[in-house]
């Protein structure tokens, strides 16, 4: 029983004040809680500023040789690109050298690939494989956004791969451009690559 008294003295009792700190607890808690409620107001307003740094999509025209990374419609960057040894129509099968052509999405990363950095196209998709499976033919795989090869150092021999188509169906761009594409887009972005 004495316990018990012991734990109702601790309890304030319901029309006595509540002590002083336990006051100021409950104002600060209502304080920060509203400064949250405020932030998510805020926030529905419109983007945020980090979110406007970042692409929402990529476009890759192949016959323009031309990456473009887009915010809600508008071009954040432009990049001009190489593309595989057989750079026309829509790739069909492992070992064609073409660069496909559809709608994929960015999925994942390899900071330490073969190539500086690469981020992976999610080719192939279901129809890519239904077409394949039609044809008797493997659809590959592994098309990458990435930048030179990593065993290059000649200056001479990486400005001769600026100058032509070379991968074996991924989309390459130079380092300096690869660095800039890492931190603008994430994994989940959508990418189309079209004609």
């Amino acid at each position: 029983m004495p316990d018990r008294l012991a734990q109702n003295a601790r309890l304030p009792s319901v029309g006595r004040a509540a002590p002083i700190g336990n006051r100021r607890l409950g104002r600060a808690l209502a304080a920060t809680l509203a400064m949250i409620v405020a932030l998510l107001f805020v926030g529905c307003g419109g983007e945020t500023t980090s979110q406007a740094n970042y692409a929402d999509r990529v476009v890759v025209k192949k016959s323009e040789r031309k990456m473009q990374l887009l915010n809600r419609g508008k071009v954040l960057r432009e990049y001009r690109i190489a593309l595989g040894d057989n750079p026309r129509g829509h790739k069909m099968r492992e070992g064609d050298e073409s660069t496909p052509v559809g709608d994929y999405l960015l999925d994942w990363r390899n900071p330490r690939s073969n190539y500086y950095k690469s981020i992976h196209v999610s080719y192939p998709n279901e129809r890519d494989r239904a077409l394949a499976k039609l044809l008797g033919v493997d659809p590959g795989g592994m098309i990458m956004v990435h930048g030179m090869p990593n065993h290059i150092r000649s200056e001479t021999v990486r400005a001769e791969y600026r100058r032509r188509d070379w991968t074996n169906g991924c989309i390459a761009v130079q380092d300096h451009e690869m660095d800039e594409i890492w931190r603008l887009v994430r994994d989940g972005t959508p990418i189309r690559i079209q004609e």
